[in-house]
């Protein structure tokens, strides 16, 4: 294998990037700490319980974050192959009696010592990863349908039925959408899309009507006042505790609804704790960063030459800012509860460590990119003339 793992050529550097990725972490992490600490009083006797397990996957994954904003993204390409076949078998892990960790009736994670691992979070990774390798190679001949198209939609597909079959339905649909968008950025034809929605509807509606939670999900969302201490009571305390944050917040760990009235906020619905401590002005400075991160990314990537970084950078910046309007309008009642986490934010740290590796590669990917530029005698990133 005859590859470097880092390009010789003096690399660019987005430091903008960089920077947002380094305060939407600290933001995510003061606020898990005090979203946290009265749950994890309660029921581990320890309040920094939650925020010193996520310190430790933070700094594993800010270590991953910098080895993959610099590895050659060749390198990588050799190892896509394992990846695949290794994240399918994680996620077939998940059933083995003795591996498998079930948790509120769904197998989603694999027990690694005292640690659980969510396989599924690392499938948001290694499917961008596979799409963009293989539309790569299959540039000229995308809109061959037996072998231009249907390989990765197999592929795509085993991913959905193994996620689908952990209890995660909203994962699943959450990652389909985002493979759809990489075979439209990759040239499929219009055709190919209609077909796909036409099996897609009826399957996911069929899908949704065989669990009751998620009938209940979607009853709750038509109608607010439905089952208000069952199905409804999470998202309605979630409206309330957000609104109850006015202009300013209450300040930094002086919120009071996140102790009790809103079930899971570490982890899912953590955006209405930081809203309400934070108040408007901290959820536009949160709208913000995600909108830097999003233009930033997306110009890296559409600024490649190199059609395997330009398909890779979208995929990654889409699965993370997408994830990201998708926890927020759940949050906020605009769409029905999914259980689908917040970058950054969240408990978990399968979602962090794999979400700063995402990170890392976009940085990678604008290293290459004309639209992050040096000036002479410095690597300080400027706008280049081009497209977006």
């Amino acid at each position: 294998m005859n590859v470097q793992f880092i390009n010789e050529k003096r690399l660019k550097t987005d430091h903008l990037l960089i920077a947002t990725v380094i305060l939407l972490l600290g933001l995510g992490l003061v606020t898990l700490y005090s979203a946290s600490y009265g749950r994890a009083l309660n029921f581990f006797g320890d309040g920094r319980y939650f925020i010193s397990r996520q310190i430790v996957f933070a700094v594993v994954g800010i270590f991953l974050f910098f080895v993959a904003s610099v590895i050659n993204l060749e390198l990588v390409r050799k190892f896509i192959k394992p990846l695949v076949i290794g994240s399918l078998i994680l996620c077939a892990l998940t059933f083995l009696p003795g591996i498998g960790v079930e948790k509120n009736g769904a197998a989603r994670w694999i027990g690694i010592g005292g640690f659980t691992y969510q396989p599924s979070e690392l499938v948001k990774l290694v499917l961008p990863l596979y799409l963009a390798h293989y539309f790569d190679k299959k540039r000229d001949g995308v809109d061959d349908l037996p072998r231009g198209i249907i390989p990765p939609a197999i592929i795509a597909g085993f991913y959905f039925l193994l996620i689908v079959l952990q209890n995660n339905f909203s994962t699943a649909a959450f990652i389909a959408a985002n493979v759809i968008l990489i075979f439209f950025l990759a040239g499929v034809k219009f055709r190919y899309f209609l077909g796909a929605t036409a099996m897609f509807i009826p399957t996911a509606t069929i899908l949704v009507l065989q669990k009751e939670h998620r009938i209940r999900r979607f009853l709750s969302f038509i109608q607010p006042d439905f089952e208000p201490l069952g199905a409804s009571f999470q998202v309605n305390a979630s409206v309330l505790t957000i609104s109850s944050g006015g202009l300013w917040g209450r300040g930094i760990g002086q919120g009071t609804r996140k102790i009790a009235s809103v079930p899971e906020i570490h982890s899912d619905f953590i955006f209405s704790a930081y809203a309400e401590e934070l108040g408007f002005l901290g959820v536009m400075f949160f709208c913000l960063l995600f909108a830097v991160f999003a233009i930033r990314g997306y110009m890296a990537a559409m600024g490649n030459e190199n059609n395997f970084n330009r398909l890779l950078g979208c995929g990654l910046v889409t699965m993370i800012v997408s994830q990201a309007l998708l926890n927020v309008a759940v949050v906020v009642g605009a769409l029905p509860a999914t259980g689908v986490t917040l970058p950054f934010f969240s408990a978990g740290g399968s979602s962090l460590v794999t979400t700063l590796i995402m990170a890392g590669l976009i940085v990678n990917i604008s290293r290459y990119s004309k639209n992050t530029v040096s000036k002479p005698g410095t690597d300080k990133p400027v706008f280049a003339q081009g497209s977006f």
